[in-house]
């Protein structure tokens, strides 16, 4: 499947489009700005775009008005099919994020319900009791996501609602030709109702890609042949920052081991979770690290280890942002992408992932952890690459059994003999593909 070898970009297009925080109802064409963007996100070496909720909404996406509308603040459908359009002649496959599992206020059978209640023929749409109240004074209770109530949560028992959602689907498929989605909150969404959507979307394109929001737990809960195809690592995103500022890399190495090592328990073993250091609703990576220096080797952990890359636009060149200064400090609205030396290192990070079987595809095994550094090794049939990182500001050695003599740097290129031990420069990481 082409999410396994993908490098995905993502975009929260309307904070990078600078709309207007809430829904005003005026219709304005913001979002064919996107397709400046194509010819830097391939320069990057990403090969698909993730776009974050676009379908008409109250205010920040994830309180859906109606599927089938494009977001007035930015723009129309003619706007978003130009936008798909563009990514796809740059060779970028094109992922939608999915919010199935709650709408706003706003959405129209939602306010059906509020005016009709009892007589609406959309109230088993949602979670009812018309013996309770909310705080919107509603006359009646509803479930709202994670006790959101401007974020009614949906009856997916019900066939008319997943009939709808399914509906939608297609038309996104059919209007703009995406190739996957990403499933907002996968982690409340019923296994009945995921197995629903896969047999759906299995029907609708080949190799289209389902990518859940997951948090904790056991990720083959939600990621399996029936389910999902991938979801979101949150246990080694932890892992990559909290590593780094601690400097003790035995956690992001005892992550990735009890992940995708090779003993027969590990736990996703040949599965493409998606690696990230930041996203939309997350710190930036420039701001959470205390040595900055470290967003060299912590992308090139991100791109050494087994999964599905993605980047958060913006964090490519360092962009700042902190959680406690609101979402717009996560989202902000940008004239257009920047290059700089950071934005370089992940373009030749990705031409090496790119290039390597053992990186795309390979297993897992530690070949040495250190506070300051950590040396591991991919293995696919036909090569093996050994990935080693140097967290700090200081030379560091390590000795391991590279099980061969000499090696070559897929990132620069440069030969290198794993005799006597090996010099980690730095802030430093190296991809070695082995030879002999």
């Amino acid at each position: 499947m082409w999410f396994d070898e993908a490098f995905v970009y993502q975009i929260y297009p309307l904070g990078l489009c600078g709309a207007p925080e809430e829904n005003d109802g005026v219709l304005a064409h913001r979002l064919p700005a996107l397709t400046g963007w194509a010819e830097h996100i391939k320069k990057l070496g990403a090969t698909a775009v993730l776009l974050n909720p676009l379908f008409e909404s109250d205010r920040h996406g994830y309180d859906t008005r109606d599927y089938f509308t494009v977001d007035c603040r930015l723009g129309d459908e003619g706007d978003l099919r130009e936008v798909c359009d563009a990514f796809h002649a740059a060779g970028l496959r094109v992922m939608l994020d999915a919010v199935l599992n709650h709408v706003g206020r706003g959405f129209w059978a939602f306010r059906d319900l509020r005016e009709r209640r009892w007589d609406s023929p959309y109230k088993d749409w949602f979670q009812v009791s018309f013996e309770g109240n909310t705080g919107y004074n509603d006359g009646f209770w509803y479930k709202g996501w994670e006790g959101h109530q401007e974020l009614p949560e949906l009856n997916l028992w019900n066939d008319a609602v997943v009939e709808h959602q399914f509906a939608a689907i297609r038309s996104w498929v059919d209007r703009f030709g995406i190739d996957g989605l990403r499933l907002d909150v996968a982690y409340c969404l019923p296994p009945e109702y995921l197995r629903r959507l896969r047999s759906f979307t299995n029907g609708l394109k080949p190799d289209f890609v389902l990518m859940g929001e997951t948090l904790h737990g056991d990720y083959n809960r939600w990621m399996n042949g029936e389910m999902c195809h991938s979801v979101t690592n949150y246990e080694c995103y932890k892992g990559l920052w909290s590593s780094m500022n601690d400097m003790n890399l035995f956690e992001i190495g005892h992550s990735l081991a009890r992940q995708f090592g090779p003993e027969p328990w590990t736990l996703y073993k040949g599965a493409h979770l998606l690696s990230f250091l930041d996203n939309h609703d997350v710190e930036r990576i420039a701001s959470k690290l205390r040595d900055k220096r470290q967003l060299k080797p912590a992308w090139g952990l991100v791109f050494g280890m087994p999964g599905t890359p993605c980047i958060y636009y913006g964090s490519e060149w360092g962009l700042e942002g902190r959680k406690s200064d609101g979402d717009g400090a996560l989202r902000p609205a940008l004239k257009g992408p920047e290059w700089n030396g950071l934005t370089e290192h992940i373009a030749r990070l990705a031409a090496a992932r790119s290039q390597s079987p053992a990186l795309l595809r390979g297993g897992y095994r530690n070949l040495q952890i250190q506070n300051k550094c950590l040396v591991f090794e991919r293995e696919t049939e036909g090569e093996r690459v050994i990935v080693a990182v140097n967290a700090s500001p200081e030379t560091q050695w390590a000795h391991f059994d590279a099980r061969a003599g000499r090696g070559v740097d897929l990132i620069t290129g440069e030969a290198h003999d794993f005799g006597g031990g090996s010099e980690l420069m730095p802030y430093s990481v190296y991809f070695w593909r082995t030879e002999g």
